[in-house]
């Protein structure tokens, strides 16, 4: 029980792990709208924002991030599981832009700092959301049945990505490529999903050896 009162499992710690994952997202979607390069999405969604980024018309994209964004809060307050997929990466990352842009302001998806604060921002504000809404909901019983409030990637499929990551970095650079190599290889060896660690080792050697744009 006392472990359970700690940081990890707080509630005022949650908002804190959404709006740093959303800063993140935000951000990458500044890279895109600037660089073409380091939206957090599939690249099916993806395509719908370049293609109002192209036309300047983006009620599609909008629409369709903004909906998936209201209805993986109201999951995450009903079940306890927040889809970073659903919530972060297609609301935050595409809906929240999108709306943006569409109503005229660049700024916060044109500059950097501006995409951080805005993604943290928006993040802390779900997160607070999720938690009054609990407090109000299945909060007020004694027991949710195991659904605390966490953070999930919405389905299995992730742990096969591993490879195609390793790939994505060799495209990108040699240096790279080595870093998601060696860090699926810890992971492995560590008996952690290879995914997580050839997304850190790429981040890692990206940092030391960065791509020119």
């Amino acid at each position: 029980m006392e472990e359970k009162k700690g940081f990890w499992y707080a509630d005022w710690s949650f908002p804190i792990f959404v709006g740093l994952l959303s800063a993140g997202v935000f951000a990458g979607t500044h890279m895109y709208y600037l660089y073409g390069i380091g939206a957090f999405n599939e690249v099916a969604f993806v395509a719908m924002l370049k293609s109002g980024i192209d036309t300047g018309v983006y009620g599609a994209v909008a629409a369709f991030g903004a909906s998936f964004l209201f209805a993986r809060i109201i999951e995450g307050s009903l079940v306890g599981i927040l889809d970073i997929g659903g919530a972060i990466q297609t609301g935050i990352g595409l809906g929240v832009p999108a709306l943006l842009l569409g109503a005229g302001f660049v700024f916060p998806v044109a500059n950097f700092a501006a995409s951080l604060v805005t993604g943290l921002v928006l993040g802390l504000a779900i997160g607070y959301v999720i938690i009054l809404a609990r407090k109000f909901t299945v909060g007020q019983g004694n027991t949710t049945y195991g659904a605390d409030v966490m953070m999930g990637a919405g389905n299995a499929s992730g742990r096969f990505l591993g490879p195609l990551i390793i790939l994505s970095a060799m495209g990108a650079s040699i240096p790279i490529g080595l870093g998601s190599l060696l860090g699926a290889l810890v992971f492995y060896i560590w008996q952690k999903p290879i995914t997580g660690g050839a997304i850190l080792g790429a981040m890692l050697f990206g940092a030391f050896f960065p791509v020119a744009l």
